[in-house]
C-alpha cells in the first residue's frame, strides 16, 4: 500500500462548487450552489469570492446567479486541446476485450472512410481477414453503420451510393438495398445508440460499433467488438452490447461530450 500523499484540504472542498456548477443546467442561487455542494451558504460564499478574484466563477449582478467563469473556460479548452481521443481509447481497449472474451478495435473516419486504426484479438478469436488500415464498408459492417449514423449526410453520399448499387446487383439479406431501408437502418443505430451486424460483412460473424463523441458532439471514433456468431451475444442488450455502451459513454464523457 502506498502512503497517501499530503494535499490541501480546503481547495478539494472548495472543488466541489466548482463541479456543482459544470453539473448544473444552468446558473445557481448562491443556496441551491450551497445545497449541491453539501455545505453552508457562508461556507460557500467565502469560496466563491476567491474563485471569482480567479475568473473561475461569475455572478450575474441583476439575478446574483452563479456560473463558471472565463478562467473555468480556458482551463477546459486547454484540457480538451490536449486530449488524443484514439490514445485515451487504445488504453482501455485491452481490458475491454479480456471483459467480453471477443475481439476488439478502434475506427475513426478516414480520407476513404471508415478505417480500422487499432485491433487486440482476443486468444479464443476466430481468426478473420481484416487489417489496420482496413476501410469498413457503409452497408454490412457494424464500423461502417455507426459512422454512417453519426456522420454528415454529404460525407458519406459517394461511398453510400457506390454501395447501394452493388447491393442491388449483389442480393444479400442482411444489407439494404434502397435509400428508405438504409435510412430505417440508421434511425434504429442512432436509436438504440449502437450499431450491430450479423452475417453480413463475414460469414458467421457478428459485430457491435458503439459511438465516441467529443465535446462538439461528434463522433470522433467507433469501438467494435467483433466474433463468430456461434459464441458472440448479439442481443441489442446483451453483454457485449451493453459493455461497449459503457465503454463507449465513458470516454465520450472523458472528451467533454455531455449528453
Amino acid at each position: 500500500m502506498h502512503k497517501a500523499r499530503a494535499g490541501i484540504q480546503s481547495v478539494e472542498v472548495g472543488y466541489t462548487l466548482l463541479d456543482a456548477l459544470a453539473r448544473a443546467a444552468g446558473p445557481l442561487m448562491l443556496r441551491d450552489l450551497a445545497a449541491a455542494a453539501g455545505m453552508s451558504a457562508a461556507k460557500a460564499h467565502r469560496y466563491l469570492v476567491s474563485f471569482q478574484r480567479l475568473g473561475l466563477v461569475a455572478q450575474d449582478t441583476r439575478t446574483t446567479r452563479y456560473d463558471l467563469g472565463p478562467a473555468a473556460l480556458n482551463l477546459g479548452l486547454a484540457s480538451l486541446s490536449r486530449i488524443d481521443a484514439v490514445k485515451l481509447a487504445r488504453e482501455r481497449v485491452g481490458p475491454l476485450m479480456l471483459e467480453i472474451g471477443h475481439t476488439t478495435a478502434l475506427a475513426v473516419w478516414g480520407n476513404r472512410g471508415p478505417t480500422i486504426v487499432h485491433w487486440a484479438e482476443s486468444p479464443q478469436a476466430v481468426k478473420v481477414s481484416l487489417r489496420l488500415g482496413d476501410v469498413m464498408p457503409l452497408l454490412s459492417s457494424a464500423t461502417g453503420r455507426c459512422f454512417a449514423a453519426h456522420v454528415p449526410a454529404q460525407a458519406i453520399a459517394p461511398m453510400l451510393e457506390v454501395e447501394l448499387a452493388q447491393a442491388r446487383v449483389v442480393s444479400h439479406g442482411h444489407v439494404p438495398r434502397t435509400p428508405e431501408a438504409v435510412e430505417t437502418m440508421l434511425t434504429e443505430v442512432r436509436s438504440r445508440g449502437i450499431a450491430r451486424a450479423v452475417d453480413s460483412l463475414l460469414p458467421a460473424m457478428a459485430g457491435f460499433c458503439a459511438p465516441v463523441f467529443d465535446f462538439d458532439r461528434h463522433m470522433v471514433l467507433g469501438i467494435v467488438a467483433l466474433g463468430s456468431i456461434a459464441g458472440f451475444d448479439t442481443d441489442w442488450d446483451g453483454v457485449v452490447a451493453q459493455a461497449l455502451r459503457t465503454a463507449a459513454a465513458q470516454l465520450s464523457s472523458d472528451l467533454g461530450y455531455k449528453a
